[in-house]
Parts: structure tokens; C-alpha cells; sequence
């Protein structure tokens, strides 16, 4: 089973933010990690699970938790969001402290760091593989630039979208064709019959809730084994 333990990253400033550090089970030397970026919920065990399960593949896996700033909960969500909208702020600063961290790690080779966000991080796992030297991304449920100029610098990407999520599916479309026109490899999945979210496993009355929103979001377990593996081969092959 992978290890985890939560850590501080130097930030700027001399601020910190806390992420979550796991690694495989068997030690590894200059080995290939990813920094996989939590959707709106935040911080929560499922991120933890999600950089558990890399782990458990073989990666080094970088959890940041990108509400951990200044300010309230409520302000640090806002703040976030509107990075995401804008493709600039703290939020994009936290994100290469993070990418930072990993390329100076021992046990990390520098030239193999991908990225896998979900929701609100696959958004910013695109924004930030466009402008970081990142080998690999993984966007899931996420914002699309409106443009194949946003994307001009994009690495390999593998991503999933479900057919049921009025809010989002169109964006995956989007995402085909500016990766088609860029001539970029890719591997995207529109999963008929699932929602938003489908590889986020969270609890509580929020969680079923989802299920009755224009997105139809819930964890589908057919789904996301599905991606996992898809995630798995295509991590092989180019990170």
C-alpha cells in the first residue's frame, strides 16, 4: 500500500500550503510523479484516495490543497474560481510551488512530472500543463479555453467526460477538436449514461444531492475503472 503524509510547500513569501506527499509502496530513484489538483469540494479525503490510488500505480503523487491561503474558507474558494476564469492568480503560484517541490524531490526525475485534476482541476490541470514543463496532463470534468491558441503549448492529455453532464460535456467536445487541431496526442472518453464527477467518490448529502443538478454528478465506479486504466496506459506511455 502507497504511504502518505501530509507536508508543507514553500509557497512565496515564506508562506506555506499543506498537501498530501504519497509514495508507492516499494521506494523508487528518479522516478515519475503527478500532481493531481482537487475539484471545488477541496481538500478532502477523496483527494487524499485519488493520490493514494497513483501511488499504489507506481507515481509519486502531489496533492496541494489550493484553498490553503490567506483569508476565510469562503474568500479562498472565491479567489480560486476567479484564477480559474482569469487564468491568473495565487492559484497558479500554489500550483507551480507545487510542480517546484516534486522537480527538487531526490526520488523525483524533474523531466517526468504530469498533472491530473478533477471539475475545477481538470480546468487548471489544462491552464497550468499549457504554461509549465509538464510531460503529461489529466483533466477530467474540466473548463476548456475557448480557443486552440489557449491550449498552443498543451502536452499529451488523456481526459473523461460524462454524456449526462449538460454543464460540461460540451467542453470535452471542445477539447477534442483544439487538441485535433493542434496536432496533439490524446485520449478523451465520453462515458454515455454518467455525470460529472464520475471519478470522485465523495460522502454526504452534498454528494447525493449532485445527482439531481443539471450535471447529474456522482461517482460511477464502471466509469472511472475504466479511466483509471485508460489514465494508467496512456501515463505509460508518455510520463
Amino acid at each position: 500500500m502507497a504511504h502518505l503524509e501530509q507536508v508543507l510547500v514553500p509557497v512565496a513569501e515564506g508562506r506555506t500550503m499543506r498537501a498530501v506527499f504519497a509514495v508507492p509502496e516499494v521506494p523508487v530513484h528518479r522516478g515519475p510523479a503527478v500532481i493531481a489538483i482537487h475539484d471545488i469540494m477541496g481538500f478532502t479525503p477523496d483527494i487524499r484516495r485519488i493520490a493514494g490510488r497513483l501511488a499504489d500505480a507506481g507515481y509519486m503523487a502531489l496533492a496541494p490543497d489550493l484553498y490553503d491561503a490567506e483569508g476565510s474558507k469562503v474568500m479562498c474558494v472565491m479567489r480560486t474560481l476567479r484564477a480559474l476564469r482569469s487564468g491568473e492568480g495565487p492559484a497558479f503560484t500554489q500550483l507551480e510551488a507545487a510542480r517546484s517541490w516534486l522537480s527538487e524531490h531526490q526520488a523525483v526525475d524533474s523531466e517526468r512530472i504530469g498533472v491530473m485534476g478533477f471539475c475545477m482541476g481538470g480546468g487548471f490541470a489544462l491552464m497550468f500543463a499549457e504554461r509549465a514543463p509538464l510531460a503529461v496532463a489529466a483533466p477530467f470534468y474540466g473548463d476548456v479555453p475557448r480557443t486552440a491558441d489557449g491550449l498552443r503549448n498543451i502536452c499529451p492529455v488523456v481526459a473523461g467526460y460524462g454524456e449526462r453532464d449538460k454543464m460540461f460535456v460540451e467542453q470535452g467536445r471542445r477539447l477534442v477538436s483544439h487538441l485535433g487541431e493542434l496536432g496533439v496526442a490524446n485520449d478523451i472518453e465520453f462515458y454515455p449514461g454518467v455525470g460529472h464527477s464520475f471519478m470522485n467518490d465523495h460522502k454526504g448529502v452534498f454528494a447525493k444531492l449532485g445527482r439531481f443538478t443539471p450535471m447529474r454528478a456522482g461517482y460511477d465506479e464502471a466509469a472511472a475503472e475504466d479511466s483509471w486504466s485508460r489514465v494508467f496506459a496512456f501515463f505509460s506511455k508518455h510520463l
